[in-house]
């Protein structure tokens, strides 16, 4: 078999002290933090799409990055090639998981019959593989995005026939997910918005789009599918609109069509930058909400306003969101950190991407022992707690319990006259989070 990656030989853990760019400083996989191994915390895996199938193109140029893999012969050997390269690539970089669209793996035909045709074939290649190496799918997902069919959204097209169409492939996606044991199905929103309200029945849009859901989750009671279904939120581009904008907004549709107990969300790191929320906010409201299922780790320019897809490097952003999932209980329900990344368009060799993926990892790494670090020591909850202490008696317990309603709020302040206010302590806190990031 074709060695795809030659130069490259198992990426080992060396230490914060190695100078070696193609080895962990930080990510160990069997180390335990918390009484779990970073491997199982972490739980990383390899998105197929940014990784295999992008190559540099931008609105500005097209591909700049050359793959070997991408010379194998027509449409099919490139697929099959393609997926030779990317357990290579999972093998010699550690991880657990992967996941993709159906089309990043298998090319589109003529007709769907003929595109599931090459799906299936593609898919068994992907299931021996799993077999033989012990990788396994995070999630899989369907592009409705793409071909020009879906220029006006998948389930919220304004044409009936699109919309059929764009349900006969995600029930395909959601069964070869199953049959390559996905713990996990995600719906992006794609193209699911609008542009301007001057063509658009919004309401009629949104319907349809539970309608598709609602069939979905149908499908997979149906096939004995019990993998997570989860919501991708992002709130611009590619439409000016995207209706799955933000964690909040995802969870009010849900709960509107009755379908929130069936779903949890998929947070990326770049659309709650789009979003003008950070990282972190996100996993809170999902935290929350419980509805936190999995994550898309990366990364956006602070100065760009658009979906750049960087690999996450920022210490700050790993470790709050590490902390955050940490006191949630962690990833529980067959979630993980997908690094949804693409390599800068200079970034040209087949050895960047593991810089790439050993940076994110490390970086996640990083912050997953200084988060369990700063649970353990526990001085933020504790100036949380103190914060909000006035809750735990008194008056406050007697609001929380539903035990006094306007009347007694108006006696109780007349008695006790100006109420004391306190510092946030903003800045001490930020100085305490700096002794932990070192």
């Amino acid at each position: 078999m074709t060695e795809y990656f030659p130069d490259v030989k198992k990426i080992a853990f060396e230490g914060a002290d190695s100078k070696n760019p193609l080895a962990f400083k930080h990510y160990n996989a069997d180390e335990v933090v918390m009484g779990k191994t970073m491997k199982d915390h972490l739980r990383f895996a390899v998105c197929y799409w940014h990784t295999f199938k992008g190559l540099g193109s931008d609105p500005f140029g097209g591909p700049t990055i050359l793959r070997e893999y991408n010379n194998a012969g027509d449409e099919m050997a490139v697929a099959e090639a393609t997926m030779d390269a990317a357990f290579e690539f999972f093998t010699k970089l550690g991880v657990g998981y992967w996941c993709f669209h159906d089309r990043d793996i298998a090319p589109e035909a003529d007709n769907l019959a003929e595109t599931n045709k090459r799906l299936d074939k593609i898919v068994a290649k992907a299931k021996q593989l799993q077999a033989d190496t012990g990788m396994k799918l995070l999630w899989g997902t369907t592009n409705a995005f793409s071909h020009r069919r879906f220029m006006a959204g998948a389930g919220t097209n304004p044409s009936a026939a699109v919309f059929a169409y764009a349900a006969s492939q995600i029930k395909k996606a959601i069964e070869v997910t199953h049959e390559l044991g996905g713990e996990g199905y995600v719906f992006w929103g794609g193209r699911e918005g609008y542009d301007t309200l001057l063509n658009t029945d919004m309401k009629r849009e949104l319907d349809h789009l539970a309608k598709l859901l609602q069939m979905a989750v149908d499908h997979k009671k149906k096939i004995g599918f019990t993998g997570q279904f989860l919501i991708e939120p992002k709130p611009k581009e590619p439409t000016t609109h995207q209706y799955d904008f933000d964690a909040n907004t995802c969870l009010a549709f849900l709960r509107a069509n009755g379908l929130d107990k069936d779903f949890k969300m998929n947070i990326e790191a770049n659309h709650a930058t789009l979003a003008m929320h950070t990282f972190q906010h996100e996993l809170q409201v999902s935290v929350d909400n419980g509805v936190l299922g999995s994550v898309d780790a990366n990364r956006g320019d602070m100065l760009l306003g658009w979906d750049t897809d960087q690999f996450p490097t920022n210490i700050y952003d790993t470790t709050l969101a590490m902390y955050t999932i940490l006191n949630a209980g962690g990833l529980t329900t067959g979630g993980g950190l997908n690094f949804d990344a693409k390599l800068r368009r200079q970034s040209i060799e087949p050895n960047d991407l593991f810089h790439g993926h050993i940076g994110g990892m490390d970086a996640f790494a990083r912050g997953l022992k200084i988060a369990a670090k700063m649970i353990e020591d526990g001085r933020f909850a504790a100036a949380v707690k103190e914060r909000y202490a006035t809750w735990d008696s008194g008056i406050g317990a007697d609001i929380e319990a539903g035990r006094v309603g306007f009347e007694e709020l108006e006696k109780y302040t007349l008695k006790n006259g100006e109420p004391e206010i306190k510092s946030g302590r903003q800045e001490m806190l930020e100085n305490i989070l700096n002794e932990y990031i070192r």
